[in-house]
């Protein structure tokens, strides 16, 4: 249900962060963050000092729902043609309907890059690769037509896309890679982060319990690096993402569900691939664009618990997480989080809302 609201003010979602507690490096192992626990009937927090913890809080028939999409390599360094400037680009997503191999990509630097501007990539010696840019997105990214299939390359030659907070990248790009990513589901250009806690061994006692493990699809794109600069949150536009969830699997959940087990999103992309899917009282299967942008106001049906990290102020995500738990319960443990060190982003510690 959508209450009638006309204004939501990003404003309400900003919160003092100390630059000290923006995680630069991930937890050793995984599931050795901290996690910080809501509970929404009581608007109780309950501090516990790993990960792991979150077995305590599971029982059997409960269904924990993750977004196996993989984080491809998307960041490219290259120079103009013939003028030999740099260049950089951050592939966004497939940009199918202009045909080849074209794709949506942040391009930097942006100003003065015009449609027919040409680009190569790679070493000196060797077969490089070249892209032409077609048009101008709306987004203000570009559609990138390259001469053969990128993702290859990609895997020699690109980067991370880390976030721009993150200021040196982790030994093994591994880590901003969940353990489960599909390595036929490549799309994202950043994690979905709220999995980056789980480990295999933490996996295998989740399901130990009696918790089934559940995967749907968001390719993550353009708005995880956007902050909402309207002052008014309902005039933002969410950029659209490809999402998934198969009949096999909607059917499973609903049956969960319906037999008493919770449905617990690993993170807000999961949860927005739930919340697309869901129509008429029960998940259906769904493949395509969304653009659902959920903040307070909207109730979120699909889900009955969210595992997820601390998101940035006046953005998207944080306004989700306010939705599913209220904005002053959100924002009081956000203060709490800071008080007690926590830690912050993609990198940082988690919190379990219940």
């Amino acid at each position: 249900m959508t209450l009638p609201i006309s204004e939501l003010k990003t404003g309400d979602f900003d919160y003092e962060l100390p630059t000290e507690l923006i995680a630069q490096t991930p937890a050793e192992p995984r599931d050795a963050s901290r996690l910080l626990v809501l509970d929404r009937a009581g608007e109780t927090l309950t501090h516990r000092e790993s990960f792991r913890a979150l077995l305590d809080y599971l029982r059997s028939g409960d269904v924990l729902v993750v977004n196996e999409s993989k984080v491809i390599p998307a960041r490219l360094f290259g120079k103009k043609q013939p003028s030999g400037g740099q260049i950089e680009l951050l592939l966004l997503r497939p940009a199918p309907s202009w045909g080849g191999f074209c794709w949506e990509a942040l391009v930097r630097p942006g100003r003065g890059t015009k449609p027919g501007a040409h680009f190569c990539f790679g070493p000196e010696s060797g077969e490089p690769l070249e892209a032409v840019v077609r048009e101008i997105a709306p987004s203000g990214g570009r559609y990138i037509a390259f001469a053969r299939d990128p993702l290859p390359f990609l895997e020699k030659y690109g980067q991370m896309p880390l976030p721009p907070y993150i200021h040196q990248s982790p030994t093994d790009p591994q880590r901003y890679q969940t353990v489960y990513a599909n390595p036929n589901l490549q799309g994202s250009a950043a994690a979905p982060t709220a999995g980056l806690h789980f480990t295999p061994a933490l996996l295998e006692e989740v399901q130990a319990r009696g918790v089934s493990l559940e995967k749907v699809t968001l390719h993550v794109g353009l708005d995880t690096f956007q902050p909402v600069k309207e002052e008014n949150a309902l005039e933002h536009q969410m950029h659209s993402e490809w999402c998934a969830l198969d009949p096999a699997t909607a059917e499973r959940l609903n049956t969960a569900r319906a037999n008493g087990g919770r449905i617990i999103s690993v993170g807000t992309t999961a949860v927005r691939t739930l919340e697309t899917a869901y129509n008429a009282g029960q998940l259906q299967p769904f493949a395509g664009e969304t653009r659902l942008f959920l903040y307070p106001g909207k109730s979120l049906q699909a889900v009955d618990a969210l595992i997820t990290n601390f998101h940035l102020p006046r953005s998207t995500l944080l306004m989700l997480v306010s939705a599913f738990a209220g904005p002053d319960f959100i924002l009081r443990a956000y203060r709490e989080a800071v008080e007690q060190r926590y830690r912050f982003f993609s990198f940082g510690d988690a919190m379990l809302i219940l």
